[in-house]
């Protein structure tokens, strides 16, 4: 690019198909410490990243949450997730976020409740080594692993609130996704198997060993999948629940260990 002002990048993005143009502008601007970096970062964008990796971060319920390349960038749907869980968190309530990705949901509960005791865990390291640093305000521990396998023993029979934001695409549909996401994002994190439920049946299948009397596991599901994931909820032991959002187009099931 031979000129860096607002109106030329807007240009650029816009030609590259960027919807949002002027507001990814504007944030690329702010971001960038000089025109060398701008210009590198425009360039990333219009190539096709994402504009979190571009950026280094992503916006979730207020907060700035850091994600690097490859790691899955926290949906806005996803904040339904959180408030439901913010209302049955108390201050003190042990925490665990699974499948953590960037540690965004964690994060953001640790933000809205207060004090919290968090854990964290996902298979990716990339995801791992950015969850470490999204969730130190909070003073979560991220532990790198299969689902449970890397969580303290300890915590077994203890957890109040079990986030799973599994991934939930089926296998045969990954590739109908948007690029920014098959092509830039982990596919651990998209891919849930042949009917998308593969890894939820595995986080409900255990839940009830690490929950509390009367906690609770929530994980986002599509609408279309839902009866399923209440079903697997059920099969787990759990008292199900769903609950959703249309403006935010974010279904979200509840799971209650009984007392």
């Amino acid at each position: 690019m031979t000129s860096l002002t607002p109106a030329a990048i807007v240009t650029r993005l816009r030609a590259a198909g960027c919807v949002f143009a002027e507001d990814e502008a504007r944030l690329l601007v702010a971001t960038a410490c000089d025109h060398t970096e701008l210009a590198a970062m425009v360039e990333r964008r219009a190539a096709g990243r994402p504009l979190e990796h571009v950026l280094g971060w992503a916006e979730f319920r207020g907060l700035r949450i850091a994600v690097d390349a490859g790691v899955f960038v926290p949906r806005r749907r996803t904040e339904f997730l959180v408030q439901e869980a913010a209302a049955l968190a108390g201050p003190g309530a042990v925490v665990v976020d699974l499948c953590c990705g960037s540690g965004a949901l964690g994060a953001a509960l640790g933000a809205a409740v207060g004090r919290i005791e968090l854990h964290a865990a996902d298979i990716d390291p990339a995801a791992v080594r950015c969850a470490r640093r999204n969730v130190a305000d909070a003073g979560g521990r991220v532990y790198e692993g299969d689902l449970y396998e890397p969580l303290p023993v300890a915590l077994r029979g203890r957890v109040d609130v079990l986030l799973a934001n599994v991934p939930y695409v089926p296998t045969d549909e990954v590739g109908l996704l948007p690029p920014e996401a098959r092509i830039h994002e982990a596919r651990v994190a998209l891919d849930g198997g042949a009917d998308g439920l593969d890894v939820l049946r595995r986080v409900t299948g255990d839940a009830a060993r690490w929950l509390a009397p009367g906690g609770r596991l929530l994980f986002e599901t599509s609408e279309r999948q839902a009866p399923y994931a209440l079903a697997a909820v059920v099969d787990g032991g759990l008292v199900p629940r769903s609950v959703g959002d249309e403006e935010m187009y974010a279904t979200v099931v509840i799971g209650t260990r009984p007392a």
